[in-house]
């Protein structure tokens, strides 16, 4: 029976105009065909039960032959299957061969010259568990198409980065690149596609480009112009993942690497030959030195709890970066973290979601600071100055000033200028997000005027000199003296 977008076809044609003899010719289907079809669009009209031909024993001989040499024709054929015992006549040979070469789509296979080719897919096996969270579960298959030896890793994500690190660590596994690529319509390597006119993804152009590799791509729902890693995913899903119980990404990579190498080392039911043994690794291309640094990147802002927010977890850094721009890149298994080009914090990466990632270096750093904060007489008597003084130091720690040097020359103009300006300048700056001693210093220089003309005393000991006291609570004052006040009327 045809299937049904041929069943279309023929009515469509007809609807054109077309006579049967065209659309036969059109479709490649016999005239009695496309007249029985035309009649009953739901079958041949009656119900037909199939009788054996002769060819039945010799069908999968002849796919094998079309897949193989695509323009082969009846009388090749012909021969050979007389060598093996076919005693019918070429008719029956001429029909099949009509039949297989009108879907040709799903036999079409070519044998490519050692280190020509490989072919790339994704394959879907479900998710993985990390405690109460999971993550979806996804293979990426490279086959080199002459020898059928074969390379999976398991990632969870489907993404540009996920796929140019996989390739990575497939061209690694074989010792070199091909001349060429096959891959399907996948977004990360072929964003459009009007009928032969392919637009691939430029990221991905750039990462093959300096690989020296060219990419091809099937045609829309062809899976068959990669049959070879398409049958190499139902491989893995059929004679790996059964039986498996995994922990985590790391753990199913290293078990899909021990199962590979007793894969690629049985008999390939295609070649009759083990991959291993037919794959020629010279004939591959070398590998640039260095390798092209493919890991997810992103720009990324640190928090005040100095950390930064990535694939909803959270990761740490050193809190003096707390309010500046960092630059994240991370592969499967580390997470490395950049202040202007250098590295400043690396962390394992987990595949838990909603976690604190952090480095005991990191938290050891901020009990530092917020003693040193407390400890500080300087700091001390900046505080006393009011909730603006407190909130412009928390203001100055978040965006990694010099606390002490700061706090210091701010301290210096309350000598001159007297806590009434400096709190005025403080609440300005605070307004506006400005921390700093040159903002303080600006307003203060723009808005005020000295409440002293004469500077202290300067005294030979630099200690002396720093010497301040806290200004003292008013609030408190007026309490005391509110209850006196009290306790003398009760009297």
């Amino acid at each position: 029976m045809l299937n049904r977008r041929d069943v279309f076809e023929i009515h469509r044609l007809k609807d054109k105009g077309l006579s049967i003899r065209k659309i036969a010719i059109t479709l490649n289907l016999d005239r009695g065909t496309v007249g029985r079809y035309i009649k009953h669009p739901e079958g041949s009209g009656k119900k037909q039960t199939k009788r054996p031909s002769k060819l039945d024993p010799y069908k999968e001989f002849i796919k094998e032959m079309v897949q193989e040499y695509p323009k082969v024709n009846a009388p090749v054929v012909l021969k050979n299957i007389l060598d093996k015992g076919f005693d019918g006549e070429i008719t029956i040979v001429r029909k099949y061969l009509r039949r297989l070469k009108r879907n040709r789509q799903a036999f079409i296979r070519f044998e490519s010259m050692p280190g020509q080719q490989m072919q790339i897919d994704w394959g879907h096996f479900g998710s993985l568990a990390y405690g109460i969270s999971t993550r979806k579960l996804y293979a990426l298959a490279v086959i080199e198409s002459h020898s059928r030896k074969l390379y999976v890793i398991f990632t969870h994500s489907q993404n540009q980065s996920a796929l140019h690190l996989s390739l990575i660590k497939a061209f690694q596994y074989f010792g070199g690149t091909p001349r060429e690529i096959v891959v399907d319509n996948m977004l990360t390597a072929v964003t459009e596609r009007v009928g032969s006119l392919v637009r691939f993804n430029e990221s991905f152009l750039d990462f093959i480009r300096d690989f020296g590799i060219t990419p091809k791509a099937c045609n829309v729902r062809s899976p068959f112009e990669k049959g070879k890693v398409e049958s190499s995913i139902k491989y893995v899903r059929n004679n790996f993942l059964p039986t498996r119980t995994f922990t985590d990404l790391e753990d199913v990579n290293h078990q899909v690497l021990a199962w590979l190498n007793k894969a690629n080392q049985r008999i390939h039911q295609t070649t009759n030959e083990k991959p291993d043994s037919r794959f020629e690794a010279k004939t591959l291309r070398d590998l640039p030195d260095p390798l092209l640094d493919v890991r997810q990147t992103q720009t990324l802002t640190v928090y005040k709890d100095f950390g930064i927010r990535f694939d909803n977890n959270i990761y740490t850094v050193p809190p003096r970066f707390v309010g500046k721009d960092i630059t994240l890149k991370a592969d499967f298994r580390t997470v490395y973290i950049y202040y202007k080009e250098k590295q400043i914090a690396a962390h394992r990466r987990t595949w838990k979601k909603k976690k604190r990632v952090e480095l005991a270096s990191h938290v050891e750093q901020v009990k530092r600071l917020n003693k040193k904060i407390h400890l500080d007489k300087q700091i001390r008597v900046f505080m006393s100055l009011g909730q603006e003084a407190v909130d412009f130091l928390e203001g100055l720690a978040n965006a990694s000033q010099p606390l002490k040097k700061t706090v210091g020359s701010i301290l210096a103009l309350n000598d001159e200028y007297g806590t009434s300006s400096i709190i005025y300048a403080l609440r300005k700056a605070l307004k506006h997000k400005l921390y700093g001693f040159a903002y303080v210093q600006n307003i203060i220089y723009q808005e005020m005027s000295p409440v002293t003309k004469n500077q202290p005393l300067t005294l030979k000991n630099s200690e002396l000199n720093d010497i301040r006291l806290t200004s003292p609570n008013l609030a408190e004052y007026d309490a005391i003296a509110l209850q006196r006040r009290k306790n003398g009327q009760r009297n």
